[in-house]
């Protein structure tokens, strides 16, 4: 499946920029295909969480930090329209700062594996103590994705359900590719199922805590094309769901699920032979992400390893602080 994007370009080469935003918990990738300082296109993979510091997680108490919310990020860069917003899964450190980021811009198609119906209330989660918490954690993702769809509907001139079976090519440039894969295509037939259901208001706490366990098998990856080098934006997918697959050497690596153990292996990192390795990630999380041996292993691969915010491993990693890991292809 092939879509045209954005005709409206002019000659010239342009050049590809990356902006892995420091959201601290989570992703916020922007890409941005520019002509000097004109842009020509603009898309958002997923929009961070909807807070900076993480009530389970340790304060930040850093003085130096420089974590942005993506719509803050957006704003600052002058950026004012997307052509694009991808959201990879509907985890809260991926969709949670999507209130701030449609308060920032307008939109000219989002992409997403589920779309509520349009008439759907909050879930208000809180409210329904009868439902165990992961369940619970689940419905609040739900609202912080559904409640700012409804609110800010006029921002978003399409709106686009992927239907998850077979993978698809999007033309957004004449320079620019993108493949956007799968995980497991049973999985978003039966995600429609429980969010429909959840929206009715039939809230089964069995079903709603597996499929909870579930979401980061469904994360959606992405592989962009720019002048015969790609990118390769991993989402949370875990390795083993496609290390399997026919991936090719890349530019850039945006490596899954904050580098936790389960993101990446030595096989797929052969496979892929990334130049440079991002890691989206919040310093000083408690869970191990990233983890040193990922690290470890990253590096045996490429000495380019960066991350979006100032994590530090002793030893290993020291801290780096910026606004975005930001880089350029031309």
């Amino acid at each position: 499946m092939c879509y045209g994007r954005n005709n409206n370009f002019t000659g010239g080469m342009g050049m590809l920029v990356l902006d892995f935003i420091n959201v601290g918990n989570g992703d916020a990738i922007l890409v941005r295909e520019m002509d000097g300082d004109t842009q020509r296109f603009a898309m958002l993979v997923d929009c961070g969480h909807d807070a900076l510091e993480r009530d389970d997680h340790p304060g930040l108490n850093d003085p130096n930090s420089r974590r942005i919310y993506a719509g803050d990020f957006l704003r600052k860069n002058g950026v004012t329209h997307l052509d694009i917003l991808l959201l990879t899964h509907f985890h809260r450190d991926h969709v949670g700062g999507l209130e701030r980021v449609l308060e920032a811009v307008t939109v000219g198609e989002l992409l997403t594996t589920y779309l509520p119906p349009a008439d759907a209330a909050p879930l208000d989660p809180d409210g329904d103590n009868g439902l165990p918490k992961a369940a619970r954690n689940f419905l609040r993702c739900m609202d912080l994705y559904a409640i700012p769809l409804h609110r800010h509907a006029g921002r978003i001139a399409r709106r686009t359900e992927l239907k998850g079976n077979r993978p698809v090519t999007l033309m957004l440039t004449p320079e620019l590719t993108m493949d956007i894969l799968f995980g497991e295509p049973a999985l978003y037939p039966r995600q429609k199922e429980l969010c429909d259901a959840a929206f009715r208001g039939e809230r089964d706490g069995y079903d709603l805590i597996h499929w909870a366990k579930s979401m980061n098998v469904s994360s959606l990856r992405q592989r962009l094309y720019y002048h015969g080098r790609e990118i390769v934006l991993g989402g949370d997918a875990y390795a083993h769901m496609w290390e399997t697959c026919t991936a090719t050497p890349c530019e850039i690596l945006k490596v899954p699920h904050h580098a936790s153990l389960s993101s990446t292996t030595r096989k797929l990192l052969n496979l892929l032979q990334p130049k440079t390795a991002v890691v989206c990630v919040a310093a000083r999380r408690p869970d191990e992400r990233p983890h040193p041996y990922i690290i470890s292993l990253l590096r045996e691969f490429t000495d380019d390893v960066r991350f979006t915010d100032a994590v530090e491993i002793p030893g290993l990693v020291k801290p780096v602080y910026h606004e975005s890991v930001h880089l350029e292809l031309s």
